[in-house]
């Protein structure tokens, strides 16, 4: 196996680190290359500080880029909004480390060929992302491939690196352990100063500069997309780092102090942080979460209730899916699981949905309308009716592969914190990665079900007539949930500024 740059070796977080291949570092180069597709951060974010290791021991400064096609699976102006947002901030506070960051948008107006692979030709390496899931995995392993560049991978979406716990770990409980045992060593971390200044020299390409970009100005370049324009931005989530950190200080004042009794409330948004897109695209990182609820003046208990959700269950899912070459697909569900409802898969259906139903929730169902209306309108849904909206699908479709199929396009086209090993693990526990149920019933046989009696107790038959209610956009909605190559892994995505491949036939 190739080492470690010697640059990384003594670095206190050369455990988030992978080498993807086995090229030497460049001896001649303009800049170390730190490509972000989703760490969309530039505070707290150990992607770019490896960078700016490397590129220091060196003697070069860190070119930070980050590139948006418009082909990836269901780009739409939800999505696009959020990431240019996110972006545009990242350009902002990387200038404010003293960091070059550069961007590219693709649009007919500006086509580019090749364009990561022509920005690596000047670098020393190339750091990028280790993302275990969607769009990101598949790049960041193909261009390693491909390039003739050394490239390292570095983990940014978790408080503990993956590789630093002990591999192989079964079970919630067991990584639970693992991880409690070491995740305070990880909570503090100090920002990467560079000695170098910023990147000024050429590039092989006209850059986006969105750090002066007016939102007007934004909402202009996702409208010279070709993306989905009838899905708009969600008005709930603004991808600002000031909205970050509003959410932060109300995480700290309000929801925390009022989680033991909020969190299971969908009508009360005191009892959510609604961070999850955030963490998702890496506006924000794990750590300053913990560090918000460190700072709260709450009890031990509400303080380990919350991490557990963030840090346990979060980055299980991220472990687990390290472990999967593709978390998205329906083959991750326990085989126990698979047999029961393969078992049952010809049970009879009398709550049969066509997916246009699904996708505007105008099912015969109420409560799970209201569920899948925050998706459609807000881009988000509150967790606890995240697991009834998940299982009712499995009785509202076909077969259990079309109901893992309406639920993971769903989520991805819908929401914004979609695409997520998370979002990927829970739905998995809903087709029954848990316990097997004491009771064998039609449809799921062993895999327990939800019903609405808890979660009408909760939050009142008024809430959820109202949220059943609200208005949606006017979606093309296709007959049968798409099974994208993409997803499958069979067509990689092209690189941003890569040509298109070949659509292929059906």
């Amino acid at each position: 196996m190739t080492s470690l740059p010697d640059a990384l070796t003594e670095w206190r977080e050369a455990p988030r680190v992978r080498i993807l291949n086995a090229n030497p570092l460049a001896d001649s180069a303009r800049y170390v290359l730190c490509w972000l597709q989703q760490a969309l951060r530039a505070r707290d974010n150990p992607v770019i500080d490896a960078a700016i290791r490397l590129a220091d021991h060196l003697g070069l400064p860190v070119l930070v880029y980050h590139g948006v096609r418009e082909d990836y699976p269901y780009a739409s102006d939800r999505l696009h909004r959020f990431i240019l947002g996110a972006s545009r901030d990242l350009e902002r506070d990387c200038a404010a480390r003293g960091l070059a960051c550069v961007q590219f948008i693709d649009r007919a107006a500006h086509r580019e060929k090749g364009l990561v692979y022509r920005l690596a030709v000047d670098a020393a390496a190339m750091v990028l992302e280790d993302q275990p899931a969607f769009v990101a995995q598949w790049q960041a392993e193909r261009f390693a491939a491909k390039t003739d560049a050394a490239v390292l991978a570095v983990n940014a979406a978790c408080v503990v690196p993956p590789l630093a716990l002990d591999q192989g770990v079964k079970t919630t409980s067991a990584f639970r352990r693992r991880h409690q045992a070491v995740r305070e060593d990880w909570y503090d971390w100090t920002d990467e100063t560079p000695t170098q200044p910023p990147y000024a020299g050429p590039l092989p390409f006209e850059p986006d500069r969105l750090a002066d970009a007016t939102d007007a100005d934004l909402d202009a370049l996702v409208a010279a997309c070709t993306i989905d324009h009838a899905l708009p931005p969600s008005a709930m989530f603004p991808a600002t780092r000031a909205e970050v950190a509003a959410r932060l200080d109300r995480l700290r004042t309000e929801v925390l102090p009022d989680y033991a009794e909020a969190r299971r409330e969908a009508r009360r948004p005191e009892g959510a942080s609604a961070l999850s897109p955030y963490l998702h695209f890496g506006v924000v990182g794990p750590r300053e979460v913990v560090a918000a609820v460190q700072a709260a003046d709450v009890s031990a208990d509400t303080r380990a209730k919350f991490l557990d959700e963030l840090l346990t269950w979060r980055e299980w899912f991220h472990y687990k899916a390290r472990s999967l070459p593709v978390p998205e697909r329906y083959d991750r569900v326990p085989a126990w699981a698979q047999r029961e409802l393969d078992e049952h898969a010809a049970d009879p259906r009398p709550e049969l949905e066509s997916l246009t139903a699904l996708v505007r929730g105008e099912t015969a169902d109420e409560v799970w309308n209201a569920c899948q209306k925050q998706y459609l309108v807000d881009g988000w849904m509150h967790n606890n009716l995240r697991m009834y909206w998940s299982k009712r699908l499995i009785a509202m479709t076909p077969t259990p592969e079309a109901g893992w199929a309406t639920a993971c396009y769903l989520n991805d086209r819908l929401s914004l914190d979609g695409r997520d090993p998370s979002t990927y693990g829970n739905i998995a526990w809903a087709f029954g990665d848990s316990q097997p149920g004491y009771r064998r019933g039609p449809i799921f046989g062993l895999v327990p079900t939800r019903v609405d009696k808890t979660l009408r107790k909760v939050n009142g038959d008024a809430w959820f007539a109202k949220g059943a209610a609200r208005p949606v956009p006017d979606l093309d909605i296709p007959d049968e949930p798409p099974v994208d190559p993409y997803l499958t892994g069979h067509l990689p995505l092209p690189l941003a500024g890569e040509e298109q491949p070949a659509k292929q036939a059906g």
